[in-house]
């Protein structure tokens, strides 16, 4: 898979390892120390407090199409195609992420800073992937292995009994010989939560935006969230 990016790429053999720092308990204890790191722990929390949005509803990642994991997903897709417009990049065609990768719910009332930090912690960034249509058939059989209720944006898969019945992508079955482009994170991208099917992509792009800087910039742009909640991901009957 060849991968692109915007800048210049990091040679992996140039990095030299760090020596972690430890920050322990005489640090309280020098005052010197204290009062200069206080005014900027002060600014911190003031800036993690800030709102950004508000919810009438809890976002949470339950059930097989959950609230958070929807409109997460919906990011990833607007996201890419914001940066794909300004960067030459085709459409992108839909977007998957990993439950796990969702690590806390965001309850009802004022969306703060903080609270995206608790939902995506990662340095996790966007990545856009081209692949083929017989490609996407992957896909579909990863869910139908899986049965995870791993959120997805411009897809609708139903696994019924333990056998894949429908997947498509923009309501169409993929096309062979076709190009689609897949936004998703890099840990996915490089075959992370068994999404292995991502590893026969033609190209990957890197944006180099994090998934929690725009999800912050999303979450900015829509003051109130609206929930539209599909049923994207079906797993019914036997075998679940």
């Amino acid at each position: 898979m060849v991968v692109v990016s915007c800048t210049t790429q990091l040679n992996v053999s140039q990095v030299s390892p760090q020596k972690n720092q430890l920050i322990n308990g005489e640090i309280a204890q020098k005052k010197e120390l204290v009062s200069v790191i206080t005014p900027y722990k002060k600014e911190l929390e003031n800036k993690m407090n800030q709102k950004i949005s508000h919810t009438e509803v809890e976002l949470n990642r339950k059930g097989d199409n959950s609230s958070l994991g929807q409109l997460l997903a919906d990011f990833v897709l607007e996201g890419a195609n914001d940066w794909g417009a300004k960067n030459s990049i085709p459409a992108v065609d839909a977007a998957i992420l990993n439950i796990g990768g969702i690590r806390n719910d965001i309850s009802k009332g004022d969306i703060l800073l903080r609270n995206i930090f608790e939902v995506m912690p990662f340095e996790n960034q966007l990545v856009i992937v081209k692949m083929k249509g017989e490609d996407i058939q992957d896909m579909f059989d990863y869910y139908e292995k899986q049965k995870r209720n791993n959120p997805v944006a411009g897809f609708t898969i139903v696994v019924e009994n333990g056998k894949l019945t429908q997947g498509l992508i923009n309501g169409e079955k993929p096309k062979a010989g076709q190009y689609y482009y897949i936004a998703t994170s890099d840990y996915l991208a490089y075959g992370g939560d068994y999404m292995k099917f991502f590893l026969k992509g033609e190209q990957l792009i890197l944006t180099e935006m994090t998934l929690r800087d725009l999800f912050i910039e999303k979450f900015k742009q829509n003051p109130e969230i609206k929930i539209k909640q599909e049923q994207r991901l079906q797993f019914i009957g036997n075998n679940q």
